[in-house]
């Protein structure tokens, strides 16, 4: 198979993603994924999260013992198709919703689906 760079960019994202499809996931099927924003503060934490509840949007808040300066993580579960546009486009959001708290995106996962 030949990996189209519009679909898979090279970069963290897109290796990701075509790494999932060579493994044989059909990622056109929607399925839920994990997207964390980590806090200096719970107070901060605590008011994002609310943002993501008022949106309608899952999510999870608990301590984050990895990281000293960022110690509250929230953790946002939308379901959707595993595209590079749809994890891009929600990572972008989660960024500039978390960006006035001093938020810091941490990365997401999501399990295959073969």
């Amino acid at each position: 198979m030949e990996r189209d760079y519009t679909l898979f960019p090279e970069d963290e994202h897109g290796e990701a993603l075509w790494q999932m499809l060579l493994q044989g996931d059909d990622l056109s099927i929607a399925r839920e994924f994990q997207f964390s924003v980590i806090f200096a503060n719970q107070e901060s934490a605590l008011k994002f999260g609310q943002l993501l509840l008022e949106n309608n949007q899952k999510l999870s808040f608990c301590p984050y013992p990895d990281n000293k300066d960022f110690p509250w993580e929230i953790t946002a579960y939308p379901e959707m198709p595993a595209s590079y546009e749809n994890v891009t486009a929600y990572q972008a959001l989660l960024e500039q919703s978390s960006a006035p708290l001093a938020g810091h995106f941490d990365g997401w996962y999501c399990h295959s689906v073969n």
